[in-house]
């Protein structure tokens, strides 16, 4: 018989990790005087960008902002095509839709989720600004060969690593690899600021294209106005630009948890290696692949799959085990199933690795905070109830 004793309180499927270093990080941010546009904002994009191997980072209100800002940096406009996995959250390609772009759909390695690099080749046209892999659920996508593609067809590489901050990739960490990597800081990221997002990048260009954005398109550096010979007060408005700051109070928790990256992953991993020992030998499952010698998998999720003769079952699944108190969630419905594409004429069967993947997934509860104890409580639910009638 099942023990239910989490069946009270939702185990969630993932969660932030605040502590008093974290809170006093953010009191002191509101003492200083500064709650928005000061000192905090520069000192995080320096703290992220060292971290991850860049040159400059731009911290934003979100991670869709920030995809927002790149798309814009990378010159996409109305006509463009930008490349995105189907698998994905809808704010991968609804960027390109904010600047009058098309999203175009490549499907995705059945096994690892992320984008199949042959199917970027056959979607490449005329028209393809930008390509833009997803690193699905914190590993990395065959960024090499995406990076070759791109150099080889003169198009932007935008690295969507919303859920591999920390990850790496042949030894280098995530955020180093593209022309721009975006972050994402929601709360059940790698780290978190509350909501906020940031694009990391060794571009002069972009990261002077990325600020402006992300202040309305204007500027009051003195060295890029083309008006000159004013006084100190003068702005120059020289793009259509969103209000997609970030504050300080978001900032200084930032840096705090920034410090804490690599425990957090650390943590993530040692999850990671003890569901793929409780889940062995499940009649019916399929767990998430080992890592490849080449990656080293942030794990902002744990996807585990149904097998195609039981993948009907999915619903069934993933409402027994949210009725004995576990927060699992699918990662992702295909972006073109969703009813606004459709309107738009997008068609169901354009990728088929990538439905067939969103079918059968369920992500289970994966945080650096889970217990041992919880842990053994999910695997021994998910077991049960794949068993059940399998």
């Amino acid at each position: 018989m099942l023990q239910t004793c989490y069946s009270r309180a939702m185990i969630p499927y993932s969660t932030q990790s605040i502590d008093e270093k974290d809170i006093a990080a953010v009191v002191k941010s509101i003492k200083s005087g500064w709650l928005t546009q000061g000192p905090a904002i520069g000192q995080f994009e320096k703290a992220l960008a060292k971290k991850v191997g860049a040159k400059f980072g731009v911290a934003f209100s979100s991670g869709t902002a920030a995809l927002h800002a790149a798309y814009f940096a990378a010159g996409v406009t109305k006509g463009d095509e930008v490349i995105v996995p189907a698998l994905t959250f809808a704010a991968t390609a609804n960027a390109a839709l904010f600047l009058g772009a098309k999203p175009v759909f490549a499907d995705v390695s059945i096994e690892y989720g992320t984008i199949d690099v042959g199917d970027v080749k056959k979607k490449i046209t005329r028209r393809t600004k930008a390509i833009v892999p997803v690193d699905y659920g914190g590993r990395p996508g065959d960024l090499r060969e995406l990076r070759v593609l791109a150099r080889r067809h003169k198009i932007v590489l935008i690295e969507d690593a919303a859920h591999s901050l920390g990850g790496f990739y042949r030894g280098e960490p995530v955020g180093s690899l593209a022309d721009m990597t975006m972050f994402s800081f929601h709360p059940v990221k790698s780290i978190t600021t509350g909501e906020g997002g940031a694009i990391v990048t060794n571009s002069s260009e972009y990261y002077r294209r990325l600020l402006l954005f992300r202040s309305h398109g204007i500027t009051k550096d003195p060295n890029a106005l083309v008006r000159k010979n004013h006084g100190l007060w003068y702005q120059e408005m020289q793009e259509l630009g969103f209000n997609y700051r970030l504050t300080d109070m978001q900032a200084a928790l930032g840096i705090s948890q920034l410090k804490r990256l690599s425990t957090f992953v650390k943590k993530r991993r040692m999850v990671a290696k003890r569901y793929e020992k409780l889940l062995a030998n499940i009649q019916g499952l399929i767990v998430p692949p080992k890592e490849r010698a080449h990656e080293h998998s942030a794990w902002h999720l744990y996807p585990v799959r149904l097998r195609p003769n039981i993948a009907s079952r999915r619903d069934e699944v993933f409402e027994a085990l949210r009725a004995q108190g576990i927060g699992v969630q699918v990662h992702y419905i295909p972006v073109y199933r969703h009813l606004f594409y459709e309107k738009l004429g997008y068609k169901k069967g354009s990728c088929p690795n990538a439905e067939a993947f969103a079918a059968s997934e369920i992500s289970i509860p994966l945080f650096p905070a889970i217990t041992k104890k919880q842990q053994i409580y999910i695997a021994r639910a998910l077991r049960a109830v794949i068993t059940r009638r399998a």
